[in-house]
């Protein structure tokens, strides 16, 4: 499977979440600040249900288990 560059931006995006927080802590992305490629990720990943807002917000549960995925992965890619 490959991984195309809007799946990278999601990546990316998902990673920018506080999972350690305990009130989940969402992430607001300013469409005249932000690259067209992170608007756009916040906007599929909104359309695919992981996040309550098309700019952001606060990550749904399938959100919370794909950003958990996506830091995991990175964690060990760091390693």
């Amino acid at each position: 499977m490959n991984c195309s560059n809007e799946n990278l931006q999601e990546i990316k995006l998902l990673n920018q979440f506080n999972l350690e927080s305990a009130s989940a802590s969402g992430i607001k992305v300013h469409s005249q600040e932000a690259s067209e490629d992170t608007v756009a990720a916040a906007a599929r990943l909104f359309d695919k249900g992981m996040t309550d807002q098309v700019d952001g917000g606060y990550l749904t549960e399938r959100g919370i288990e794909a950003a958990k995925h996506a830091q995991s992965l990175l964690s060990l890619l760091s390693a």
